[in-house]
């Protein structure tokens, strides 16, 4: 327990208050006692009517919740009539745009890969900052882009077989992003500049340039031997580096060594979903890493190989222009913050009756204080060069939500002495409520507004929630095909579309959640360009490169500008419930699926109740590596409580289903020697009871969400058996 600092009404830990007074608010232009007192005025401003949203969501549920269980089989139009009686289905707002100013090129204007990352481990929040630009050679070698035949496995020290397929493939890039005017980069034997120009001389003696001669952006070193060809297409920058002493330059005709592209061109740094932050020993975690971040001075030491290594954030790139004057690309992604949504609170603050404060006022304040010292100055490394401060918010239902949302960053903005709309906000399009009225939701946020992106997993969580009692939900596995799903991926580019998005804000697309599976990346991912996404988002590093090869094959303006001309209303569709039609399984399917959604929820629930790990690669029930966090367990848990609710299952069925997969649970986690298992004694174990909870509770749960649940076990966790994050 958090021992607690009175400031006015308030109770601070005192974890958190000597965070923020010795660390925070020294160089942020911010009086320490006007920063108090501003920050308790908002606290007792926002509270209430945060708390008052909450209350309107539990209406609402419980208005479709009895309109369902009278009315089984009910006309289509019956029950859209009824959602706009109630004020859950909104009109249209009339035609708009957005007018957000102060957007940097790489959300307003290039398209790219955005890397989400959980904040509270600071190796691999640099990591995805320096994901800016990654090796294309090395994440073709070490992925399953590249096929194991003919020899070409990857084992053991470099195996030149799989080397020369890796080599291949990029010079395939190189002939389709800067074609040359005759020839093949596969036949280069040099690179040089001559007159502004790049020349690439092939093995037949010939030189050749490229077709579109504009592409060529600079270089590194001398004309006549570069070390580095930057080159550009679709707006997205990559590198031919040169190295004829590299082990790999010097087996290659032109000294090729490897090719950088321009990966993540923005980073989300994540307070949600992706951590396990219940208290103020956490949350100071977060904000300590984030303003490290921001400051440029956040630094990981580790041990690799036997090796103690120091990572630090990666300097910005210097080049010489086709002209001859020197120019700087950026060495980092943009990063932007992702806070909590509006319905937990936490413990780091008591207000003047004693109750946790609102945990998404509490990230508001303090991430945007930590990040005000990057566009003041007191950095290394600038964030954004237009000096703004990218807010991610997620899990808001609805137009009041995204306006209280705004009126939150107007305070903050007050209070930290910041111009209005330096806070951008970022509205992630998760919830059922917000899907059917996202333009109304734009509206409220239309002067900050910098992006929208799509979450299919959360999205089906509250699909199922929502829609209850209206009857068994299909297998999860078919619900990527259903009308309602497709109808609101397109709905969401719709409205970006429509309400000015272009050069101005994201429209973004969802995780791909295997890591290991990187060729069904490349073949699956560009699906998301040629919908009109201009951002989707990556788990690692090696995907953002990858990825990026989408953003050279496909110009994703041209995708958008043919969209323009064919917006559609898909309300109805999008209302259309994923119900079962014939709910005639053989008992083998439905435990199966019982099986599958266990395993997943039982693998994800004991590493974050018992270890602190938010978001990792968690094995599925084939051993498959699956990047999980809350969004996954909120569909699993939600599709269990759904089908238990419907008679599909029974309590004693889900109850051997959570026993036996727990067994498989620690068998495959048997290597980690920090791992508790869970069997045989299921009582005594946190993380079973907690998965337990949220599939037998999941009915009761606000919204399906899984956050109470998780949040009061780890808690409980954290004090019994003395776990330190």
């Amino acid at each position: 327990m958090s021992n607690y600092v009175n400031v006015g009404i308030l109770q601070v830990a005192s974890e958190l208050y000597e965070f923020i007074n010795s660390e925070a608010l020294p160089g942020s232009q911010v009086n320490q006692d006007k920063f108090w007192t501003g920050f308790e005025k908002i606290i007792k401003d926002l509270t209430p009517r945060n708390k008052e949203l909450l209350t309107k969501r539990d209406e609402l549920q419980t208005k479709i919740n009895r309109w369902h269980r009278e009315n089984k089989d009910f006309k289509f139009d019956r029950y859209k009539a009824y959602l706009e009686e109630i004020g859950y289905l909104l009109p249209d707002p009339v035609d708009f745009n957005i007018s957000t100013e102060g957007v940097d090129d790489e959300i307003a204007c290039k398209a790219g890969p955005q890397l989400v990352v959980p904040v509270d481990n600071a190796r691999y929040a640099i990591n995805a900052a320096n994901a800016r630009w990654g090796s294309l050679y090395d994440a073709l070698y070490g992925t399953d882009v590249i096929s194991d035949a003919g020899g070409a496995k990857a084992q053991g020290g470099y195996n030149p077989v799989r080397g020369e397929k890796v080599i291949a493939f990029a010079r395939e890039f190189l002939d389709q992003s800067v074609p040359l005017q005759v020839g093949s980069h596969k036949e280069a034997v040099s690179y040089t500049i001559d007159q502004g120009s790049l020349v690439v001389t092939l093995r037949n003696g010939d030189q050749a340039r490229l077709k579109n001669e504009d592409k060529f952006a600079g270089y590194q070193g001398e004309p006549t031997q570069p070390f580095a060809v930057l080159l550009k297409n679709n707006d997205n920058y990559f590198e031919i580096q040169i190295d004829h002493s590299h082990p790999i330059g010097k087996t290659d005709a032109a000294g090729v060594k490897d090719i950088l592209l321009e990966s993540a061109l923005t980073s989300i740094m994540d307070c949600e979903d992706s951590v396990a932050a219940v208290d103020a020993q956490d949350k100071v975690l977060i904000y300590r890493n984030w303003l490290g971040l921001n400051k440029g001075n956040l630094t990981a030491t580790f041990t690799k190989g036997g090796k103690t290594l120091t990572r630090t954030l990666n300097l910005d790139r210097q080049y010489v222009s086709p002209i001859g004057s020197g120019f700087t690309l950026p060495g980092r992604a943009l990063m932007l913050v992702r806070n909590v949504g509006h319905l937990m609170s936490n413990n780091a603050i008591l207000d003047g009756n004693g109750n946790e404060v609102q945990e998404g006022i509490i990230d508001a304040v303090v991430t945007s204080l930590c990040a005000k010292h990057s566009i003041i100055g007191n950095t290394t490394f600038k964030n954004s060069e237009k000096g703004s401060i990218y807010i991610v918010k997620p899990k808001m239902h609805g137009p009041e939500e995204a306006a209280f949302a705004n009126e939150l960053f107007n305070q903050t903005e007050d209070l930290l002495g910041l111009t209005r709309n330096t806070l951008k906000i970022g509205v992630m399009d998760e919830e059922r409520r917000t899907s059917l009225n996202l333009k109304a939701c734009i509206r409220e946020v239309q002067q900050r507004v910098v992006f929208i992106n799509t979450g299919f997993l959360d999205r089906t969580g509250d699909e199922m929630h929502t829609s209850m009692e209206a009857g068994a939900m299909i297998r999860k596995n078919e619900m990527k095909s259903t009308l309602w799903l497709q109808s609101y991926e397109k709905s969401n580019v719709n409205n970006g579309l429509s309400t000015g998005f272009q050069e101005r804000a994201q429209i973004g697309k969802g995780m791909w959640a295997m890591p290991d599976l990187m060729k069904g990346m490349l073949e699956q991912k560009i699906g998301h360009l040629l919908a009109g996404g201009n951002t989707a988002w990556v788990p690692s590093p090696t995907a953002a490169t990858l990825h990026a090869l989408h953003y050279h094959q496909v110009n994703v303006k041209e995708v958008q500008n043919n969209l323009l001309g064919n917006i559609t209303d898909l309300c109805d569709d999008i209302l259309q419930i994923p119900v079962a039609e014939n709910t005639n399984w053989s008992q083998e399917e439905i435990q199966a699926e019982l099986d599958n959604n266990a395993q997943g929820i039982l693998g994800y629930v004991v590493r974050w109740v018992e270890q602190g790990i938010g978001c990792s690669k968690v094995p599925d029930i084939n051993n498959i590596a699956l990047m999980e966090d809350r969004a996954t367990l909120r569909i699993a848990s939600q599709h269990v409580a759904n089908w238990l609710h419907h008679g599909i299952c029974k309590k004693e069925q889900v109850i051997e289903t959570m026993e036996r997969m727990a067994k498989v649970v620690d068998e495959q986690n048997a290597g980690d020697p920090a791992y508790r298992p869970m069997t045989p004694e299921f009582d005594e174990s946190v993380a079973f009871q907690a998965a337990c909870d949220l599939v037998f509770k999941g009915y009761d749960q606000p919204n399906g969400y899984t956050e109470p649940t998780l949040h009061s076990r780890r808690l409980e966790a954290k004090a019994k058996l003395s776990v330190r994050s």
